[in-house]
């Protein structure tokens, strides 16, 4: 071997995770992160791990593909996965986190482990002899993207992402708005601003109207429907908001039992319980609009805007021409890619790709034979999916039940399927687990 690390490029979610795993099959890893001398747009602090959208990690619950892929990791020692168990907040049936309280255990777990060398660097160029895991994320630097695209031949795609408003508590009215979670699952978590007919239809017509902001570069704005904005959504139909993230079933006002005509929700973003996150509200409004328009709300009226909404460029590879099953360059294997740049989407997808890469690449610095995740897991499900040629039009997944390996048996009651679905999967990756501390 030529060298006596492997590089890790980005200390996102899927390159601390990457990272950390080669560590712990005892492979020194430098670790390269251009912040803080170089931040994307989209990048506010400069911890690692930093969470630029929403701060929910979606379902914890094991009968939701998104919860089980969260179970899996937790048997198998994901780093991701314990630091957001320890800044976890309160959010009903999901997993959130307090996203500085977690992006700063994340760092500090990093930086003190001593086989992880951090060089804050910008890095233009790829070595054509060390084991590199690229995990750069949708918002690669130009430089570098430019260096990808060459090596892949071109053979790189890219959609457009939308963040969310935060709002500080204070400026809520509470005598307008009321706390309380869906079917009264989980605590009474969210913040609540109900809304009339004639107070949606008002707020409509703004939000369909309302000034955006110019994308710049590109002569279409593809969007990914889990992210997409909801101006954009607005504009598929009168009630496709109210079909969605404004959706008032199952949140009656505690106060009154009364049901409304639309509900805005807001999720609690820090662990102090000061900012709350507008669920659904991804958005490209530009910040006055926003500020106009969400104003018309009930219950913010007086909001004061921690961080309005933003929207950014995504890119991704075409990775199933690219890439085998543990995120390796086919033509090239001592490269390997994970996290978003590969066309898994989300958070805590990402981090799962950024476990196999890493336990993989370690596992091939050390002349060990690949550890295989099947795809009964949705680990391995999703591995599978982004490098299984013959896709026609290749689009970032989410975790999904609909790309396991089906069951033997069929199960007609959708959730009977699922659990057996997670028991199946979980008993698998103990086998895995066991294989790793071997």
């Amino acid at each position: 071997m030529g060298s006596e690390y492997i590089n890790v490029i980005g200390a996102g979610l899927a390159g601390c995770e990457a990272a950390w795993q080669a560590a712990r099959q005892g492979v020194k890893v430098r670790l390269f992160e251009m912040k803080p001398h170089k931040k994307t747009p989209a990048h506010h602090s400069d911890t690692y791990a930093e969470l630029v959208c929403s701060n929910s990690l979606k379902s914890d619950a094991l009968e939701n593909a998104a919860g089980l892929l969260k179970h899996e990791l937790r048997a198998l020692g994901s780093l991701i996965m314990t630091c957001a168990d320890e800044t976890k907040v309160p959010a009903g049936a999901a997993l959130a986190v307090d996203r500085h309280e977690f992006s700063k255990a994340v760092t500090e777990r990093i930086v003190s482990n001593p086989l992880i060398e951090i060089i804050n660097e910008e890095v233009t160029s790829l070595s054509n002899d060390e084991i590199t895991i690229v995990a750069t994320g949708p918002l690669t630097s130009e430089k570098l993207a430019e260096e990808i695209s060459a090596l892949v031949g071109g053979e790189s795609l890219f959609f457009f992402d939308a963040a969310a408003p935060i709002v500080r508590l204070e400026s809520i009215d509470m005598s307008i708005a009321f706390k309380a979670s869906r079917y009264n699952k989980g605590g009474a978590d969210y913040i609540n601003c109900p809304m009339n007919k004639e107070e949606y239809e008002a707020f409509y017509e703004a939000l369909v109207n309302a000034e955006t902001v110019q994308l710049k570069d590109f002569e279409d704005d593809r969007v990914f429907e889990g992210c997409m904005p909801i101006e954009t959504m607005a504009k598929r139909g009168k009630d496709t908001l109210r079909f969605g993230p404004l959706k008032p079933v199952g949140l009656p006002d505690p106060r009154t039992g009364k049901e409304y005509y639309a509900v805005v929700q807001l999720r609690q973003d820090d662990m102090a319980a000061t900012l709350y996150n507008m669920v659904g509200f991804q958005t490209h409004l530009k910040w006055s609009e926003q500020k106009r328009v969400f104003t018309m709300i009930p219950g913010l009226q007086h909001a004061e805007f921690e961080r309005y909404g933003v929207m950014h460029r995504n890119t991704f590879i075409n990775s199933p021409t690219l890439l085998d099953k543990v995120y390796r360059m086919k033509k090239r294997p001592n490269l390997f890619f994970a996290g978003q740049i590969t066309g898994v989407e989300g958070y805590i997808e990402s981090a799962s790709s950024g476990f196999v890469a890493g336990v993989n690449a370690a596992r091939q610095f050390k002349g060990l034979q690949d550890l295989d995740f099947p795809g009964n897991t949705v680990i391995g499900s999703l591995a599978r999916y982004i490098s299984s040629p013959g896709h026609t039009k290749f689009q970032p997944m989410n975790a999904s039940f609909g790309i396991l390996d089906p069951l033997e048996q069929r199960i007609r009651n959708k959730k009977e399927k699922y659990r057996a679905m997670a028991a199946r999967s979980l008993k698998k990756i103990e086998s895995i687990r066991e294989s790793l501390l071997s």
